[in-house]
């Protein structure tokens, strides 16, 4: 009959201890005051922020709508309808979330820490977030140089815009049934800044932030810039814009200050916003 020796049974015990350690730190979360090793990010804006502040290689997986770094970890995981078990079985220390619902508690539950960062109103709150997140995973020096960065380069680009085109009326067009931002959206906000007159604000009866406005409303209007947020998704072009019926007599088609962003760089808040800054600075500046 098989007698275990003594050192065989030692070696026995410490290979079943280090095997249940394992699976542990396979799905135990890392206390509240532990950096995250294991991050999952259902937030477009959260992923481009995260991996701004140099917190990239602590994220293993990111929403089906984080397409942005190219490097982000992307799945099939949903930001809009998230699937608790679905986001478990990767592991996560920490789930960052720009939208609540029933299901962070259902995570909280399983010891799994939640992080809502929301969808931000203004610059202020944008920075914020970013600074939140850099003290959350340890990045902290790296994410008030990303904050400080945004703020220099938005003051110089605001500034170059001269004072003759600080009044200019601007239309933003999220989509071709001319559903538009008002000044009250964080977007709104930031064309404040240049001191540019939102054409959708006395549109805005219901206070939703995003009016839908008619070709009529618009062309009676006469906008000086017209900023297409609708490029990507549909199309969108300064071509298109002054081939539409009677377009091709609004101030913004005639002296060219019409310009096609990126959608998903005008519809976050993360250190892209620079870019779409620098877009409208240069457009606001030309004809």
């Amino acid at each position: 009959m098989f007698r275990p020796t003594l050192v065989g049974v030692a070696a026995l015990v410490v290979a079943l201890v280090t095997v249940s350690l394992s699976a542990a730190a396979g799905r135990a979360p890392a206390g509240r005051n532990a950096l995250p090793a294991r991050i999952v990010s259902l937030s477009p804006t959260m992923t481009e922020d995260l991996f701004a502040i140099g917190a990239g290689s602590q994220v293993v997986a990111v929403d089906d709508q984080s397409n942005y770094p190219k490097a982000a970890p992307r799945t099939a995981l949903s930001g809009l309808t998230p699937n608790v078990e679905a986001i478990a079985a990767y592991h996560p220390d920490l789930v960052v979330i720009s939208y609540g619902g029933a299901f962070v508690s259902q995570l909280e539950k399983l010891g799994i820490r939640v992080v809502d960062e929301p969808a931000a109103d203004t610059l202020a709150q944008a920075y914020e977030e970013i600074r939140d997140l850099g003290s959350i995973t340890g990045h902290e020096p790296k994410a008030k140089a990303v904050v400080h960065a945004m703020e220099v380069q938005l003051k110089r680009l605001i500034q170059s815009v001269p004072a003759s085109r600080r009044h200019l009326r601007l239309y933003h067009e999220l989509d071709q049934t001319y559903y538009s931002a008002t000044s009250a959206t964080f977007i709104g906000r930031l064309y404040t800044l240049f001191g540019f007159r939102d054409i959708a604000d006395a549109a805005d009866t219901a206070h939703t932030g995003y009016p839908q406005l008619s070709a009529e409303y618009i062309l009676a209007r006469d906008p000086q810039i017209i900023v297409l947020a609708d490029s990507k998704c549909c199309g969108q072009t300064a071509k298109t814009v002054a081939a539409r019926p009677g377009w091709g007599t609004i101030a913004a088609v005639k002296q060219h200050r019409i310009v096609a962003v990126d959608d998903d760089v005008a519809s976050r808040w993360g250190p892209r916003v620079v870019q779409f800054a620098r877009a409208v600075a240069a457009i606001a500046k030309q004809g």
